[in-house]
């Protein structure tokens, strides 16, 4: 099997990481967090001491990142992936970044003679964990082909939707529908509650028909139960919402949905709640109404 660097150890990369441990790859990692990397040391990585490293022991350079300016910084700065990647690598972005930043960046590393992928993942923690995640893919046929082994060992589907920056284009109009259905379905509660009808019992009533959903099963439960802990932080994902917004207002497509429920986000990252999980949207309508979603003591 190729050599694989693993950059950016969060809470997506570090399970995403494991996933490629279990599945028999040999794995050199890196992240600015020194406990990650010893976790991952204990579990059979071995550790580079900066991008640059990682990419000089690794056939493929994968980056799990926040956002578009730390992807450019590992991958095209001083000490970066480019630095120390071998001429017919290739790097795999799975951050969720801006789909012009992907194209630069693998424009950039073309005239080092350096393949990538932007492949981005839905699915969050839980999927990240147990190696389900859908993986949506940019870039050439055969490079896609090349890395399928390496997808199936985090996710349960790999889809190229296109030439380069196809796949961060996917993950925006991926993020656009979960969170106007999150958002759609804590509006659905809210009111209910207000109305004197339990959120639970209108949850198990509507989740057999046409409303019923990925989204509206994963998030309802720990809305009734005040579970906000992060599989995708409102921080992160007001990110990518913003992403999603700079691009359509670059293409002049009009998102007046989309661009409510980043007011809402920010509204809740007032409010402290940045690091709560994207489900805490149901937070806003509850405070707008004055009642609470959750289960019938």
């Amino acid at each position: 099997m190729s050599k694989i660097g693993f950059i950016g150890l969060g809470i997506m990369g570090e399970p995403m990481s494991r996933n490629l441990l279990k599945a028999g790859h040999q794995l050199v990692v890196f992240d600015i967090n020194h406990l990650a990397v010893s976790s991952l040391e204990g579990a059979g990585a071995e550790a580079g001491v900066s991008p640059k490293d990682v990419a000089s022991k690794s056939d493929i350079i994968i980056t799990m990142l926040p956002d578009s300016p730390v992807v450019k910084t590992v991958l095209l700065d001083k000490d970066g992936v480019i630095e120390g990647a071998r001429k017919g690598s290739i790097v795999v972005d799975m951050s969720s970044i801006a789909p012009l930043v992907s194209r630069e960046i693998a424009e950039a590393l073309a005239l080092r003679g350096i393949r990538m992928l932007d492949a981005p993942v839905s699915g969050g923690e839980p999927m990240a964990v147990d190696g389900s995640l859908s993986i949506m893919v940019g870039g050439a046929q055969a490079d896609f082909e090349e890395l399928l082994p390496v997808f199936k060992a985090m996710g349960a589907s790999a889809v190229l939707t296109g030439g380069s920056g196809a796949g961060s284009v996917t993950k925006l109009a991926n993020q656009i529908i979960v969170h106007l259905n999150i958002a759609a379905v804590a509006e659905a509660l809210v009111m209910a509650k207000k109305a004197g009808v339990e959120p639970e019992l209108v949850y198990k009533a509507i989740r057999g028909g046409l409303a019923g959903s990925t989204v509206l099963d994963a998030k309802v439960p720990l809305m009734l139960d005040r579970k906000f802990d992060p599989g995708g932080s409102l921080n992160i994902c007001a990110k990518d919402i913003s992403n999603v917004l700079e691009t359509s207002h670059r293409i002049g497509v009009p998102l007046p949905l989309t661009a409510g429920v980043m007011e809402i986000m920010l509204a809740l990252k007032a409010d402290g709640m940045g690091e709560l999980d994207h489900g805490a949207i149901v937070r806003f309508y509850e405070k707008l109404a004055h009642v609470e979603v959750g289960r019938e003591p």
